[in-house]
């Protein structure tokens, strides 16, 4: 713990307590997640352990990531130090966007895209794919560059090469698939429903199923209405969100299936693209800097020369 100073609390909850934090080091702002364990039941403190397991494994530029963890055996808390995404979460976004106006199509479908890359990750994991479980606004980061990062996976599931399905209900009711309302068993295709929802909500600026009490969301969500997404939206988004939402997982699109969609299949070309460029332009830079290293030392080596020639002459 003294490797690091607090500088300021983002949030607390009956989770615990996430703070901003500067490692002395390097004087780097990371964050950390304070949990006091100590009043956990045994199947909390398994569902923390794996949260734990599941960020030291992910490492993807749209997944936060995982830097440390400490354990404060005294006191009964464990600290998980974790990438600062300075933009906040998509919940922050959604509440400005209702004073300030809607997001620009453009930029949903490079959050869609992203999104999907880290699920991508997660589903297609070689050492068993992970189920997210409780994909929603306020579990989706960005950083200064307003890029995303998937975060809080408090209630992953890893499911190894013998495990088709899942049994345990979990997740935030607005999100929740249809086959998860229904108490059946699920697989990643519940995740691509919450993805939905999601980006249904950055369009809409509301969850496309919402209720009063538990049993009427219940009931909408497995009749699987709802209203279009604002005109000013293409068809295409229309249509990607309908897909998503399709009551039946067999039918929904897997993330494969997503990433070969044609809007995201030109923006990952045009990534592909930007990032060789980018790497192009740190290679000629790199070799512009070597350039002027070796001539400023050939120079020293040459006043070098030059000064012990005229000690010569003098002697």
């Amino acid at each position: 713990m003294d490797a690091y100073e607090v500088v300021g609390v983002l949030g607390k909850g009956s989770f615990g307590v996430v703070s901003r934090v500067r490692r002395k080091a390097d004087g780097k702002l990371l964050v950390w997640k304070e949990m006091d364990y100590g009043y956990m039941s045994t199947r909390e403190k398994q569902q923390l352990v794996a949260e734990v397991n599941i960020l030291r494994e992910l490492k993807h530029p749209n997944i936060v990531r995982y830097f440390d963890r400490i354990l404060d055996k005294r006191n009964a808390k464990i600290y998980v130090v974790m990438e600062h995404c300075e933009g906040g979460d998509l919940s922050r976004l959604i509440k400005s966007l209702k004073r300030e106006g809607p997001l620009m199509e453009d930029i949903i479908w490079k959050l869609f895209t992203q999104l999907t890359l880290a699920l991508y990750e997660c589903h297609r994991r070689p050492a068993g794919k992970i189920l997210h479980r409780d994909i929603k606004p306020g579990n989706v980061f960005l950083d200064a560059e307003q890029n995303v990062k998937l975060g809080d996976f408090g209630l992953a599931k890893i499911m190894g090469e013998d495990s088709v399905y899942a049994n345990t209900h979990v997740g935030t009711p607005y999100y929740m698939s249809p086959e998860q309302m229904a108490e059946s068993s699920y697989d990643e295709k519940s995740d691509i429903w919450s993805l939905g929802c999601l980006i249904y909500e950055l369009a809409s600026l509301r969850p496309p199923f919402a209720a009063t009490t538990h049993l009427q969301l219940a009931a909408r969500i497995k009749a699987g209405n709802f209203e279009r997404l604002p005109l000013r939206y293409s068809e295409d988004l229309q249509q990607l969100v309908t897909w998503m939402l399709t009551l039946h997982p067999d039918l929904r699109p897997s993330v494969d299936e997503l990433l070969a969609h044609p809007m995201v299949a030109l923006r990952l070309r045009e990534k592909k693209v930007k990032d060789q460029w980018a790497e192009l332009k740190k290679r000629q830079e790199e070799l512009k800097a070597r350039r002027v290293e070796l001539l400023q030392k050939k120079r020293v080596e040459v006043t070098e020369i030059g000064s012990d020639t005229s000690n010569e002459l003098v002697d």
